[in-house]
């Protein structure tokens, strides 16, 4: 299995021929490395419905009829654009062909931004635990800190997670160092900073403050080292 950072909170996996995008917002993304026309996923995993999470979602998911897994409404929403999706929601769990997902509480907010000033509801957002290879991997979506981090640590032990420490509209360096302490990662990777000006941050201020876990700041690109 490898695990890529591409940007924001763009996290790529391949796993057994697979090939899985979170949040793929790619096009509008300063950061990323990837280009839509590159890409062709077999599955997409969304968050939460904000324009730079949702991204790029319908192009790719048409090219090879990728299945985009999504909180409930959200999943709707997507689907009503030609493309194929399964619902679920916050606590709710499900085997797929490539592994487990199960969506967890997060603390922000989840609407889509038409070309026409219209905000439409997206439903909640949510963070997501994928179970892969015997691997746990947490992508928290963007969130507050919240203290039942610490029960989803507990009852799915860590190996790699993905923080937001961009602050702003998210958790900031500080808050995603207390995350680090509750989740109890083996590998914590930040991410959704530097994106924009108001979400701009050192990553190396948020790695001076976490303890006990290997906080790997990743280049646009690089791979997770899982050893």
């Amino acid at each position: 299995m490898e695990i890529s950072y591409h940007g924001h909170s763009v996290v790529k996996i391949q796993t057994n021929g697979t090939t899985i995008l979170i949040d793929p917002f790619i096009n509008g993304n300063g950061l990323t490395d990837l280009k839509v026309e590159e890409e062709a996923p077999d599955i997409i995993l969304l968050t939460h419905g904000h324009n730079d999470h949702v991204g790029d979602t319908v192009e790719l998911a048409k090219k090879k009829d990728a299945l985009v897994i999504a909180p409930h409404e959200l999943a709707n929403w997507i689907s009503w654009q030609g493309v194929r999706a399964h619902p679920m929601h916050i606590g709710g769990a499900r085997e797929f062909d490539f592994g487990k997902v199960k969506f967890t509480q997060a603390f922000h907010g989840s609407s889509y931004t038409t070309d026409n000033n219209e905000i439409i509801y997206m439903g909640m957002p949510a963070g997501i635990l994928l179970f892969i290879e015997g691997k746990t991997i947490y992508h928290a979506g963007d969130t507050a800190l919240f203290s039942d981090m610490k029960l989803i640590g507990e009852r799915h032990p860590i190996d790699v997670a993905f923080v937001p420490i961009g602050d702003n509209f998210t958790m900031g360096p500080e808050d995603a160092a207390c995350a680090v302490a509750f989740l109890k990662p083996k590998i914590v990777v930040p991410i959704h900073y530097n994106t924009f000006p108001p979400i701009e941050q050192d990553p190396q201020v948020f790695a001076d403050l976490v303890e006990n876990t290997d906080v790997q700041i990743l280049k646009i690109g690089e791979k997770v080292n899982c050893y």
